[in-house]
């Protein structure tokens, strides 16, 4: 389970916190949506679960234990928005194999697949990939270092309608064995799924109940 416990934050170039006081309790199995208007911090939340930033006051724990900053970086996964902008590799190939030397051609195989690009060139340039694709990859990268945490920003954003079913429907298959949580301005894309949605308003979390 993650817990975060009272979590504010104030960005050195900005005046007031953007997070004051954020709670949430979380498990496997159960994703969780933060949605927000643009500049509500749910990027910022996301950062400092996973270790990217630090809370100036607050907790993150796992299983009851407070993780610190590396610790976080290490259990987390993180898919920002527009992950093609953040490739580095010249081929697919060398994109899977950055920050994983050793990573064997199986499990290379195993994570591709499990995304839906099975038969993909690996030839190809990352640049090259349709938008779908991209997310995909991005999410290979990340499902490689096989994270206890899967965090995705915005990740339905750009793509046309049946492309966003398409990610929708991996990411619900990817949240039956570990923590998904996604940031989006667009939280009725997620009705259909099992757990639970929060707005990110003045700071703070608030529950959003589900239409029966």
């Amino acid at each position: 389970m993650l817990e975060l416990k009272d979590l504010h934050y104030r960005p050195s170039t900005a005046e007031e916190p953007v997070l004051k006081g954020v709670d949430l309790k979380a498990h496997a199995s159960q994703p969780v949506v933060v949605a927000g208007a643009s500049g509500s911090g749910k990027t910022t939340l996301l950062e400092l679960i996973s270790g990217l930033a630090s809370p100036q006051q607050g907790e993150v724990c796992w299983e009851s234990k407070p993780l610190n900053q590396r610790q976080r970086r290490w259990m987390c996964g993180v898919v920002f928005q527009f992950p093609e902008r953040h490739f580095l590799g010249l081929t697919v190939a060398q994109e899977m194999r950055l920050g994983h030397r050793r990573v064997t051609t199986e499990t290379q195989t195993q994570a591709l697949k499990k995304v839906g690009l099975a038969e993909i060139d690996l030839r190809q340039a990352p640049e090259r990939l349709s938008g779908g694709q991209q997310r995909r990859l991005a999410l290979a990268v990340q499902l490689l270092r096989q994270p206890a945490i899967l965090l995705l920003d915005e990740p339905t954003a750009g793509l046309d309608w049946s492309v966003r079913n398409e990610i929708l429907e991996l990411l619900a298959q990817l949240s039956r064995d570990r923590l998904l949580i996604v940031a989006t301005h667009e939280p009725e894309i997620f009705q259909s799924w099992s757990g639970a949605t929060y707005r990110l308003i003045s700071g703070k979390l608030q529950e959003i109940p589900r239409l029966s």
